[in-house]
């Protein structure tokens, strides 16, 4: 009877054993088998993962891996982003990747970016640096399917191009304050409560906004002659008090108009310019000439004020909005620019856009990472 009950005990030990293991595997294929749209709070990126992590803080290493793509056979790229066809020398600006301090981006892999947006439509709304950014998108796109066919085609300010194969379009849509700039008898008024085009930016499966370069032009390159709020028309005001109203309206459009269910929403941070030297304690430099990033993790001029602002109206908003803080990280690019090698080269250094294959690339990694770990912003 000993031996019996014994080899009873050994037979459920041995049954808990196997349950216990059928459970761990069947709590693995789950999360194998998630899904594109999986909101995992600690993926699985490369050797690392993402839970805790903050892709915005880290630096820039090294890589010969680098760059994503070859700017030679990107038929479409802007003449003034193509800073190799434009002349410039030094290539070392190409072989830098970012690393965050806590884990490691995932590669880009452009086939499964396209495959996660099938038959979805993508908006960039904002200035230049939009156009950069989305330049950028398109470039990586085509690059992981170069025998795929595409179009491109520009109507009216809006910018796009598609992948027939997948069913996607990923487009731009020109425009500098967000806010609406109205012909009138007194001229060109900038209006900071009404956004009257946002019906163009509705239906779309992912929308990334920018807004801030433009408000700070003057003279000739202000392209508004007054500022209007309500019924009060003036000449001029501080620039960063319009900025805060502007974006302001903005995020009231934003949770009045999207419905968070089946629109993502990012906003693009603050680009930053290198035409100031004694940010980075080199007071008579500019981005000409640099060909390496700043070494370490923090920008020795700090953030602009307009960073605060952005932050300060998400944070106030009921949709979420997921931030592209880009900011620091763009900051320690000195050499990242077109400078001399740029459109105008005749005229003057560009130290605000960026050369491509260039930073912009890893705006878009980013931006992808955030995709496929579910880390959106809670505001």
């Amino acid at each position: 009877m000993g031996y019996g009950f014994h080899n009873f005990l050994y037979s459920i030990a041995f049954a808990a054993v196997v349950f216990v293991s059928c459970l761990h595997q069947y709590s693995d294929a789950a999360k194998v088998h998630d899904g594109d749209d999986q909101q995992l709070s600690d993926v699985s990126l490369g050797n690392s993962k993402v839970g805790g992590c903050d892709f915005f803080q880290g630096s820039w290493v090294r890589d010969d891996a680098y760059p994503l793509y070859d700017t030679s056979i990107c038929p479409f790229i802007e003449r003034e982003f193509d800073c190799l066809k434009n002349g410039r020398p030094d290539k070392l600006y190409l072989k830098y990747k970012w690393k965050p301090t806590a884990c490691e981006l995932p590669r880009f892999d452009g086939r499964d970016f396209l495959r996660r947006y099938k038959g979805k439509k993508i908006l960039f709304v904002g200035d230049s640096l939009s156009l950069n950014q989305w330049q950028s998108l398109a470039c990586m796109l085509h690059a992981s399917v170069p025998q795929t066919n595409f179009t491109i085609s520009r109507t009216n300010g809006v910018s796009t191009f598609t992948i027939p194969e997948y069913d996607i379009s990923v487009k731009l849509d020109r425009n500098a304050f967000l806010v609406d700039i109205v012909k009138e008898k007194i001229g060109r008024v900038l209006k900071l409560d009404s956004i009257k085009h946002g019906d163009a930016w509705k239906g779309y499966g992912m929308l990334i906004f920018n807004t801030w370069h433009w408000w700070l032009h003057k003279g000739s390159k202000q392209p508004w002659d007054y500022i209007q709020e309500g019924n009060n028309i003036q000449k001029d005001m501080d620039r960063l008090v319009a900025f805060n109203k502007g974006l302001t309206t903005w995020g009231k459009w934003v949770d009045s108009s999207v419905d968070p269910t089946t629109t993502k929403v990012f906003f693009q941070g603050i680009s930053p310019t290198h035409y100031n030297g004694q940010e980075w304690n080199e007071s008579k430099s500019t981005c000409v000439g640099q060909t390496q990033p700043i070494n370490g993790s923090t920008y020795p001029g700090g953030s602009p004020p307009a960073v605060g602002i952005v932050k300060e109206v998400l944070s106030s908003m009921s949709t979420q909005v997921t931030l592209l803080d880009i900011t620091t990280l763009s900051q320690m690019r000195k050499d990242g620019h077109p400078s001399i090698y740029g459109l105008d080269r005749q005229k003057g250094s560009d130290c605000s856009h960026w050369c491509l294959a260039g930073v912009p690339d890893t705006w878009n990694e980013i931006l992808y990472a955030i995709l496929v770990s579910g880390r959106y912003a809670r505001n």
